[in-house]
């Protein structure tokens, strides 16, 4: 696709974490590479990590705020308040526009927790436009997962947030999810702080439509996830017999489903990421001395798509409400096609009998004989991997999505309110 003439623009960025550790940080930062190969001049801001590039203006980011470590009262008290509303977010995003100058648009990804929606008043009495891209279910699910005790949840639809607290959906602390109930009724009813947010982006047409089920009322346009095709060469055939699975080992991924399925199976599993399941699977795997089974830790870069060269298709066993996994969307761009648990935005890309198959969620019998259909047809793979291809090259190229990208930041920016 060619690209149209675009006015270039001063664009601010900005996401919790600015390194490669999920998909919100990789679309973040690889969406200010792909504004700044078009000549606009784009900003980072976030949080600081040890991890973290070096930043212009780094000296302006938030003080690392690790949520998950264990902490006196006093801390406890200081995390819970920039948890609701953060004073040092304000000033320091304030002493950003300043010294950078007012940015025609702000790009929002995940903010809250570490960053807070406090900054959104501060933007608002700039009068910059403001776009927010929607990488989870955290403006209607205090948890941001749908979930509540590993099972798909929506009971706060409409606003009833005070379910969280009466299940424990956060860690199954009682104080932690009153923290969050607490959050979500000061941002959404008290403060309606989500409202300055001129238009929202869902990367799936399933989470915008999941959301909006669920009470959300303001303007959601759907752009999906992109990849630079370019740097992904297609490999349709393999040179092992293997199979893979891309992404953080976690209890909602069903990563633990596709262990039990791929048992016995005349295929090697290749596990590539970490996370909190991953001690889990290495005790099972050697408990039952499970052969065809291989944990490959994190990867990235050169060295992932290599990996992934080399295997014969990938699957994502997901039992949570996936938005639009870039775990897929890089599959498809090397012609590896996919099976996938038919559940949240995954059926969207994975298209029945063309680019994959799809198999009921949990359903460990239905996942390996799925499995077993796609070794079954050689020729089969390499075709749907073909199909994967032409999709991602058609409707998830850089190009497209930065068109689509432009036209949402023209809207939001004639549209200011």
């Amino acid at each position: 696709m060619a690209s149209k003439k675009h006015p270039k623009m001063k664009i601010l960025l900005i996401n919790k974490f600015l390194y490669y550790k999920g998909g919100d940080a990789v679309c973040t930062i690889e969406t200010g590479n792909l504004l700044r190969s078009h000549g606009h001049q784009v900003f980072f801001w976030g949080m600081h990590h040890p991890e973290n590039p070096e930043y212009p203006n780094a000296d302006l980011f938030v003080d690392n705020l690790d949520l998950n470590r264990s902490s006196g009262i006093k801390e406890q008290l200081i995390v819970a308040g920039k948890l609701l509303y953060s004073l040092e977010s304000k000033k320091k995003v304030s002493a950003l526009i300043e010294k950078i100058g007012r940015p025609d648009i702000v790009h929002l990804h995940n903010f809250a927790h570490q960053i807070s929606p406090s900054i959104l008043h501060v933007l608002k009495k700039n009068g910059i436009p403001v776009v927010m891209t929607m990488h989870d279910y955290k403006l209607v699910c205090a948890p941001y997962t749908l979930l509540s005790h590993g099972k798909v949840c929506e009971r706060c639809k409409n606003g009833r947030f005070i379910n969280c607290l009466k299940q424990k959906c956060v860690k199954n602390s009682k104080i932690k999810s009153f923290l969050n109930t607490l959050e979500m009724y000061l941002h959404h009813h008290v403060l309606k702080i989500y409202d300055l947010i001129d238009v929202y982006i869902s990367p799936s047409a399933f989470l915008k439509e999941k959301t909006t089920e669920m009470g959300f009322k303001n303007k959601i346009v759907h752009i999906p996830n992109f990849v630079k095709t370019d740097i992904y060469t297609p490999a349709y055939d393999w040179t092992e017999k293997s199979i893979y699975y891309l992404g953080r080992l976690s209890p909602e991924k069903g990563i633990h489903t596709l262990v039990e399925a791929v048992k016995g199976l005349n295929i090697t599993l290749k596990i590539i990421g970490d996370g909190p399941s991953r001690q889990t699977i290495e005790h099972k795997i050697n408990d039952e001395k499970i052969s065809n089974i291989q944990l490959l830790g994190y990867m990235h870069d050169d060295r992932l798509r290599n990996e992934m060269s080399k295997s014969m298709f990938m699957v994502i066993p997901s039992e949570w409400y996936e938005n639009n996994p870039m775990s897929v969307i890089e599959s498809f761009a090397l012609g590896k096609p996919v099976v996938g648990a038919r559940i949240g935005g995954i059926p969207e890309l994975v298209k029945e009998n063309k680019t994959g198959l799809t198999y009921e969620p949990g359903n460990i019998p239905d996942l390996s004989a799925k499995i077993n259909d796609m070794l079954s047809d050689k020729n089969r793979i390499k075709f749907f991997g073909q199909n994967a291809r032409a999709y991602v090259e058609k409707e998830l190229s850089a190009e497209t999505h930065y068109e689509r990208l432009m036209e949402t930041y023209t809207f939001a920016i004639k549209n200011y309110r």
